[in-house]
């Protein structure tokens, strides 16, 4: 497993991301800022930066945080600690990955609920056209609105 080229984001989608457009045009939300984190090669290295990421956004003092990844497989693990982190933190997070039917995720935790498969394909495989399993609007539509649910505690 990991990383094929549906899940891949390329350039275009980076310069026209639908979660910063969506959170741009949203008159509830100020973001605070993007973090790019990599993925570490061993479990205590993993643990350490999301120690850290969780320490420096806390240090935002966020109302909500959106947490996507694009990447799958291995890459489960960081993603799903991060989450389980902000939790820990009570800061609010939705998650956004590619899951797909391919295999179960790496991980599980309590904040799986709050996860939004970015799978596009009508078998849940990863399918080797570019970009064909990347956020799109109506992933970003859900996420934000999933958020706040989260933020009135009514999710």
């Amino acid at each position: 497993m990991g990383i094929g080229p549906s899940t891949k984001e390329t350039t275009k989608h980076h310069f026209k991301d639908p979660l910063m457009e969506l959170l741009g045009e949203d008159n509830d939300c100020r973001p605070a800022g993007v973090i790019v984190a990599g993925i570490a090669a061993n479990y205590e290295s993993k643990e350490f930066v999301i120690r850290r990421l969780g320490t420096w956004v806390s240090a935002l003092k966020p109302d909500g945080v959106l947490v996507s990844m694009d990447s799958w497989g291995n890459s489960h693990l960081d993603f799903n600690l991060l989450l389980e982190q902000l939790s820990s933190l009570k800061i609010p997070a939705v998650g956004l990955c590619f899951e797909g039917v391919q295999a179960e995720p790496v991980t599980l935790n309590s904040s799986q609920s709050k996860v939004i498969d970015i799978n596009k394909s009508a078998d849940g495989r990863e399918t080797e056209v570019l970009g064909e399993n990347n956020i799109n609007s109506q992933d970003a539509r859900k996420a934000l609105a999933m958020l706040k649910l989260l933020k009135k505690k009514q999710l």
